[in-house]
């Protein structure tokens, strides 16, 4: 009969349901898990009119917030920092109208028009369908672009109420434009950070397939070291400002000195603390995403994805990890396919790259076992019903001989080949081939009732070792228990039971698996002059 096939959904069955188990826990583990850093985010499936709502929300939201916080920081510098006489009626009066007015011109510019307008750029990305290079820049430049527009913004306010103090209140101008000027550059740098966020879903789309490739990108350094700029050195450069005014004009007091400094302090710890705070998870969520799929392939998910999200260097990181990932699962399934061809233990010890040709003596327990009555049972049946029955057959040896430590070394058209003791040490490896035997021929005689089989073991010494060439190898065993082992199978197939096996083994296994086996008298094996011992189950067994 020719070679069997090997069907996975028979051969290793166990071991197929654990790996089905495994990668169903890491798409659980997967789902509960934020794919973009923040459940605010929603998932990578989610549909793209969900997204749409999702990003305009959190965008209009956000940059509304930002520029009534910004509002609140020119009020505090406005009356607490900047060294100038109090507002006269005329300043009080059109600060009145203006401001109201204004404010709400930028919160409809910026925090609805702009945010529609940018969505507008994104339609690819909301229809669900692959974009084109240039709608990959857009899109990467979204977060730019809504910051240059609430930058336009403040800056516009710095003209604005400028040119009002300047005709209202004169002595009030340049502190007004320096108050509104530092806080729109916190409030842009706020609103970069918080448009990258937002937007994250919109660049793992843009990234997909492309993040390997891009030049130009900002790095990780330069945004760092600009923010650190904008939250940090320029409200510091406000200190210094007053404390050059404060000594050159002999008409601040030490009360008001110490009052501007605490205002102006407590601006730089806020705002440079949550500007830092920002670029910090911009920079940790990337790297958050790494080391939690790190985590899943350590415990065997290969099949584990970072959605590449960000656009620096740290996109690079993520989409390297993802090749990594497509490399060892190609590997992966490699050395699965290659363990199943020749046996897990023999294909470990290549991957190690520690095969030589050459063998070591061993004692070890051979198990032969061989279908009774074979070749009139494929002339009665098809091949695909006769492939069927031999997988299950197979499949059956494979699980007990693998249960007791043993290493299947080959299959030989309807005969298989199993060894206790190679090329891993058992530590009693005459019971374990005598239980393997034992289990393996009850569980026949339920699950694959059509056929017979004899089973034959034998103990013995054997050289056990890679034979071949540095080309082409096999790991085998080579010696007089295998060739028992194979006379016993030829013999056993007469037998009660049908397995017939070497009594040393029955001694060499101890009292415990002694009880299952009763002399059967002994045999002249051929080949051999002696007499060999043999046993068979006992009615108990």
């Amino acid at each position: 009969m020719g070679a069997a096939l090997c069907d996975p959904s028979n051969c290793g069955a166990r071991r197929c349901k654990d790996a089905s188990v495994t990668a169903e826990r890491g798409r659980r583990d997967g789902r509960q898990r934020a794919p973009f850093g923040s459940r605010l985010l929603g998932g990578s499936d989610q549909t793209p009119k969900r997204l749409r709502v999702r990003l305009q929300l959190l965008l209009t939201g956000m940059l509304v917030t930002t520029h009534v916080i910004g509002a609140g920081v020119v009020f505090v510098i406005s009356v607490f920092v900047l060294p100038t006489e109090d507002l006269n009626s005329s300043s009080v009066i059109s600060l009145a109208i203006a401001v109201p007015t204004y404010v709400g011109v930028a919160v409809l510019v910026g925090g609805f028009w702009g945010t529609i307008s940018s969505l507008r750029g994104l339609r690819w990305a909301l229809e669900g369908r692959t974009p084109t290079s240039k709608e990959r820049r857009t899109a990467l430049r979204t977060p730019i672009r809504l910051t240059l527009i609430q930058g336009g913004l403040w800056a516009v306010a710095v003209v604005v109420f400028t040119v009002l103090a300047l005709l209202w209140q004169p002595e009030r101008a340049l502190g007004t434009g320096f108050a509104i000027a530092i806080s729109g550059l916190v409030v842009s740098t706020i609103a970069y950070l918080q448009a990258e966020f937002a937007l994250r879903p919109i660049a793992a789309k843009a990234l997909t397939g492309e993040a390997r490739g891009r030049r130009g990108m900002t790095g990780v350094q330069a945004r760092m070291l600009l923010f650190w700029g904008i939250g940090t050195a320029a409200p510091v450069s406000g200190m210094v400002i007053v404390a050059v005014v404060a000594l050159t004009s002999d008409e601040m007091s030490k009360d008001r000195v110490a009052i501007i400094a605490l205002a102006l302090s407590g601006v730089v710890l806020v705002f440079g603390l949550l500007v830092t705070v920002l670029n910090a998870r911009a920079v940790v969520a990337p790297i958050a995403s790494v080391r939690y799929a790190l985590r899943r392939v350590r415990k065997g998910d290969f099949n584990t994805e970072v959605t590449v999200f960000d656009g620096t260097e740290l996109g690079l990181l993520q989409a390297g990890f993802n090749d990594m990932a497509v490399g060892l699962r190609e590997r992966e399934a490699i050395r699965d396919m290659f363990g199943r061809h020749v046996g897990r233990e023999v294909a470990a010890a290549a991957a190690a790259g520690t095969v030589v040709l050459g063998g070591e003596t061993r004692v070890v327990s051979v198990l032969f076992i061989d279908l009774i009555g074979s070749t009139a049972y494929a002339t009665e049946r098809t091949p695909a019903e006769v492939v069927g029955t031999l997988n299950r057959f197979l499949g059956v040896v494979v699980e007990e001989v693998d249960a007791q430590g043993g290493f299947v070394n080959k299959f030989m058209g309807d005969a298989a080949l199993a060894i206790f003791g190679a090329p891993v040490a058992v530590e009693n490896h005459a019971a374990a081939a005598l239980t393997a035997a034992r289990r393996m021929a009850a569980r026949l005689v339920e699950e694959v009732p059509e056929i017979e089989a004899g089973i034959g073991v034998a103990t013995g010494e054997a050289v056990a070792g890679n034979i071949g060439d540095e080309t082409r190898f096999e790991y085998t065993v080579i010696g007089d228990s295998v060739n028992s082992a194979a006379r016993l199978c030829e013999l056993s197939k007469a037998v009660e039971g049908h397995v017939l096996v070497a009594w040393e083994s029955v001694r060499q296994a101890g009292p415990d698996e002694e009880g299952y086996w009763q002399p059967d008298g002994e045999q002249v094996l051929r080949g051999r002059s002696t007499p060999t011992p043999t046993g068979r189950l006992s009615a108990s067994g």
